[in-house]
């Protein structure tokens, strides 16, 4: 491997040959060539753009729980053509980014000729990061919104007890000049995966984030993990919306909601079994056929209120210098992802 080394501690490897070891890594631990390749890009790029929490640090999390037998990592999506703008995907127990890559190019055919379509993935395990699902949409002109659910463990405004998943949703819309406009927010105050990364390196969470196992407020990120739950963002707005997301990802899907599944008999398994919604919209069947250049006029509008950093801007600067340098990477991770490949 052509590894550089950086900073102390860590080295930077080219982001393709960073998708190769993962692909080794995935196929040794049973997952079919195809999905393979799925799922290194997926991961590679999150690690590439800076998302630490949904990068190179979820593998033993995917390791984990296809040796647990939970997920099929040699699943075979099943494509259904439900209605005009309507794609409905079984993911038959496997990955959501393959339901999604099976189904991607009749999702934009659709959404091209109806002006609007959905992608229902149901029977499907999420685990990374939602914005990659929705970014290349806005990069073809579209504009595009997605929904997934997740395993309980955010408690509802005026609750007593978990019921919801960290149920994040992601937005992404083209501009005429610069990269689209993308985000990527959990409806819970935190991201589950960046409260793990708190336990890890020993860091305390702000007020507001969490309970422990009794039910009481806690800035200790592993007594959250251990028996206790997170908050929503914004009390009963972030609530609500999480609510939507249970709908649209787990009922409207056909999948699970993030209570609704067990996995106590699969020990290691932590992906979530639910479903995910993909909505694609675009804008030049109607009025708003100049939407790229509307969306550069609220840019400068942002800017001028005073908005440096608009969504999506730290993690292109990132990518850009991944791309050009690249991959970050702790240089005992990758001595344990080489040792994985091997």
């Amino acid at each position: 491997m052509n590894a550089a080394q950086t900073n102390p501690g860590q080295t930077r490897v080219p982001y393709s040959e960073l998708v190769l070891l993962l692909i080794r890594i995935f196929e040794r631990h049973g997952v079919s060539p195809a999905v393979a390749i799925i799922l290194a890009e997926n991961c590679a790029s999150a690690q590439r753009d800076g998302a630490d929490s949904h990068g190179i640090f979820r593998i033993p999390g995917y390791l984990s729980t296809l040796a647990s037998g939970w997920v099929d990592g040699t699943a075979v999506p099943e494509v259904t053509d439900a209605a005009p703008g309507f794609i409905s995907v079984d993911a038959r127990n496997g990955f959501a980014q393959p339901a999604l890559a099976a189904a991607r190019g009749q999702l934009v055919d659709k959404a091209r000729r109806n002006g609007i379509a959905l992608l229902a993935i149901h029977n499907s395990h999420h685990f990374a990061a939602l914005w990659p699902d929705v970014e290349p949409l806005a990069e073809e002109g579209l504009v595009a919104l997605s929904f997934v659910n997740s395993m309980t463990c955010v408690v509802p405004h005026g609750g007593q007890r978990p019921v919801f998943g960290t149920n994040p949703i992601a937005f992404a819309a083209p501009r005429a000049e610069g990269q689209p406009l993308v985000f990527d927010l959990a409806t819970s105050a935190i991201a589950h995966g960046d409260v793990q990364l708190a336990a890890r390196e020993g860091r305390e969470l702000p007020p507001g984030y969490g309970l422990d196992s009794a039910g009481q407020a806690t800035c200790d990120p592993q007594a959250i993990l251990d028996g206790g739950a997170l908050l929503p963002f914004g009390g009963h707005k972030g609530s609500a919306l999480s609510m939507m997301v249970e709908l649209l990802a787990g009922a409207l899907t056909g999948g699970n909601f993030s209570f609704d599944f067990d996995w106590s008999r699969h020990p290691g398994a932590q992906t979530p079994w639910t479903g995910q919604l993909l909505i694609a919209i675009d804008p030049a069947k109607g009025a708003g056929r100049n939407f790229a250049e509307r969306a550069e006029q609220l840019v400068a509008a942002l800017h001028g209120a005073g908005q440096q950093r608009l969504p999506g801007d730290r993690r292109h600067l990132q990518r850009a210098q991944s791309m050009a340098q690249g991959v970050a990477i702790a240089s005992e991770q990758l001595a344990k992802l080489t040792e994985l490949a091997a």
